[in-house]
């Protein structure tokens, strides 16, 4: 069986995609920080729908931790980057401690796993990297006003994105789904979902596993890689 490691994949949109890949006839390796014993659920998960799973808990904001976690694991068909921080901060009050964390956990540390795993990606001759972005970065929308940090960091992913599809090309495909408003920010008001809504041409709020799908689509299309997929109901069209 093909083996996927999932970041930050006991709960929210990466516990819907350690589920989905499962469910798609993957053995995952669910990777979790704070959120090790949702993480430790996801594994019960798996295990129930026949699939071999297990945790591996690593703070990828550290600067060992990536390396950390890399060590590891030998062998590996598929990297999904989906552990994320953010916040809602003023652009004008953001500290350069607030900025620093926000690009270690969003950019530098799928760099620096994507690059410590790049062995293991290739010893079975076609690794696969997707990287979950943010439809925003490209096609911003009121909801998301207030996380400019957030923002830079994702838009670095969205580009390294492609920067790896020309580099590790043959042997690894890159990959990215860039989610639009899927499970909301707490601080989104009622007004501005209900604005939202009407804007999207499919009138509704994504939900995690719209994205799950999508990675899970990327997983299995070989002839695919340098792309962006967007999954925001049409928003960015809108």
């Amino acid at each position: 069986m093909p083996t996927a490691l999932v970041t930050g994949g006991g709960i929210r949109v990466g516990r819907a995609i350690a589920l989905a890949l499962g469910r798609a006839g993957f053995d995952l390796i669910v990777h979790a920080n704070r959120s090790v014993k949702e993480a430790g659920e996801v594994v019960a998960e798996l295990t129930g729908l026949g699939r071999t799973a297990r945790v591996e808990a690593a703070d990828l904001s550290l600067a060992e931790g990536p390396k950390l976690l890399a060590s590891r694991i030998q062998s590996l068909d598929l990297l999904v980057n989906s552990a994320a921080t953010y916040e809602h901060a003023n652009f004008a009050d953001i500290t350069r401690e607030q900025l620093e964390h926000m690009l270690s956990v969003n950019l530098v540390a799928p760099f620096l796993l994507t690059q410590a795993l790049l062995p293991a990606l290739r010893a079975n001759g076609s690794g696969c990297v997707v990287n979950i972005t943010d439809m925003a970065v490209t096609h911003a929308y009121t909801p998301t006003h207030f996380f400019s940090h957030y923002l830079a960091a994702k838009a670095g992913l969205d580009q390294l994105t492609r920067a790896w599809a020309l580099e590790l090309g043959p042997s690894i495909r890159v990959n990215a789904v860039a989610p639009g408003p899927v499970a909301m920010a707490a601080q989104t008001t009622s007004a501005q979902k209900s604005d939202l809504l009407q804007r999207i041409p499919l009138r509704r709020e994504g939900r995690p596993e719209d994205v799950a799908q999508a990675v899970v689509f990327l997983a299995q299309s070989p002839y695919i890689t340098g792309q962006t997929l967007r999954v925001d109901g049409g928003l960015s069209v809108a």
